[in-house]
């Protein structure tokens, strides 16, 4: 049996993940691997309730502490009833966003502390990490105009997702082996070749 192997697309608004997610998974069907394609906030069935309110613009005055715990509790039902038995039974898991997310938009965006919010995932998920984070970087300026579903994270201010973007950014200078950053503003095959290259490196390391 293959490797399962965990991969996770970041970055910004409007930066094309979900587009790069099924080219990838497409790409790595074709090559014979089982592929589960997942998302956050969501990705089973309690944690897509949590994505609803999350997301919702009715919830636009929620606490930060309390987004941050809703983030983490969707993550820990995530991680324990789909990432995990898809990564023993020899699977890629590849998701859009993981937990760079919340370290960049409760951590460093809604100011509560990034080592805070990395340290409640991490507990969360037990430790679990991605073999590879793609951060798809864009200026938010452009990002978001491409964003075609505005949610309550959207309408947030262009400062704050400049801080998002900076905090990408800087996972991806403090740990290059893990985090790579692909330049999102260019033509989607350019794009997704990039990520194939990336990913083919961390495949090879579990062997055939």
């Amino acid at each position: 049996m293959a490797d399962g192997r965990f991969i996770v697309f970041e970055g910004g608004e409007g930066g094309g993940k979900s587009t790069q997610q099924r080219l990838l998974a497409d790409r790595l069907r074709g090559l014979g691997r089982e592929v589960v394609v997942t998302r956050e906030p969501g990705g089973s069935p309690r944690a897509e309730q949590i994505r609803r309110l999350l997301l919702a613009a009715d919830s636009g005055d929620l606490d930060p502490r309390c987004e941050a715990l809703l983030f983490a509790a969707a993550r820990a039902d995530h991680a324990t009833h789909v990432i995990r038995p898809a990564l023993a039974r020899g699977a890629v898991v590849v998701s859009d966003r993981y937990l760079d997310s919340s370290v960049a938009y409760q951590g460093v965006a809604r100011g509560l502390g990034a080592e805070r919010i990395r340290e409640l995932s991490e507990w969360a998920t037990d430790g679990l990490q991605p073999d590879l984070t793609l951060v798809l970087d864009i200026d938010p300026r452009v990002g978001l105009a491409r964003a075609q579903d505005t949610n309550r994270l959207e309408a947030e201010s262009l400062a704050f997702h400049d801080a998002v973007r900076a905090a990408f950014l800087g996972f991806a200078a403090a740990d290059p082996h893990r985090v790579r950053v692909v330049a999102a503003d260019r033509p989607v095959p350019a794009v997704a070749a990039d990520v194939m290259a990336a990913v083919t490196a961390v495949l090879g390391e579990g062997g055939p």
